[in-house]
């Protein structure tokens, strides 16, 4: 349940650590919460510093503290209920960021993420995690 001001741990290599939701990008269905594979609007809180070298190289940052992207919820601490009965909960709330045509903006994952992705279509994130639960 990602509602707005929610604060997110982004998982992937764009170079954001932190993000706060501002927004929740789908139908009026659930009142303006979001759950894992919904799309939402966040603002970067937290990124790692760019030094000179770095922003040279291919591989630079992608994004900076204040930036406005998308981003796709991968994980949250609220307990989704599967078809079998199982409840599965995750320690954070954790997203990774899009660009504008719905694609990842980093091109590796750093941690767990929650199977449910793949049924939402988002299969590619669910393919790149070391780990799907």
């Amino acid at each position: 349940m990602i509602g707005l001001k929610s604060t997110l741990n982004i998982i992937d290599n764009s170079g954001a650590l932190v993000a706060e939701c501002v927004n929740v990008l789908k139908q009026k269905v659930n009142n303006g919460w979001g759950s894992v594979g919904d799309e939402i609007v966040v603002v970067v809180q937290r990124a790692r510093p760019i030094s000179a070298a770095a922003s040279a190289s291919v591989t630079a940052v992608k994004v900076r503290r204040g930036d406005v992207r998308r981003a796709v919820i991968v994980r949250t601490r609220k307990a989704v209920r599967r078809p079998d009965g199982r409840q599965i909960r995750f320690d954070d709330n954790a997203a990774v960021l899009l660009n504008n045509k719905r694609e990842m903006l980093g091109t590796r994952i750093g941690g767990v993420v929650s199977a449910d992705l793949r049924m939402k279509g988002w299969g590619k994130i669910a393919s790149l995690a070391p780990k799907v639960v």
